[in-house]
């Protein structure tokens, strides 16, 4: 089965949000404080938790279902870590990370959805 673009690009997120989240706990840990620590800090969890877990399942995605799953975690990611970055380096709001946490909620569950019906 050849991987395709999507999955590929999918792949390939997942692996700089991963190297992103290495940066950014460090950055977290010795240039920030407070509240700022902490956010940057979830962030870089989230980041790297999520993508491991592209990095590691789109690739073999073989169904339609389980790589609109994948793009939701990824959009989720951007959302929810962007956001709390975001308050965290800029002063912005959070405005963003409940829809980016709900689309990583929906993404888990349309991938166990998948993963069911084979």
């Amino acid at each position: 089965m050849a991987v395709t673009p999507a999955r590929r690009a999918l792949a390939s997120f997942g692996a700089l949000a991963c190297a992103a989240a290495v940066g950014l706990s460090a950055y977290a840990s010795h240039g920030l404080q407070g509240e700022d620590a902490r956010r940057a800090g979830l962030a870089a969890l989230f980041a790297f938790g999520h993508g491991l877990a592209l990095l590691l399942l789109a690739p073999g995605a073989r169904t339609r279902v389980k790589v609109v799953g994948l793009m939701m975690l990824a959009l989720g990611l951007l959302l929810f870590s962007g956001s709390l970055l975001g308050a965290a380096l800029f002063a912005a709001p959070t405005t963003l990370a409940p829809a980016g946490g709900l689309l990583l909620m929906l993404g888990w569950l349309i991938i166990a959805v998948d993963a069911l019906r084979r």
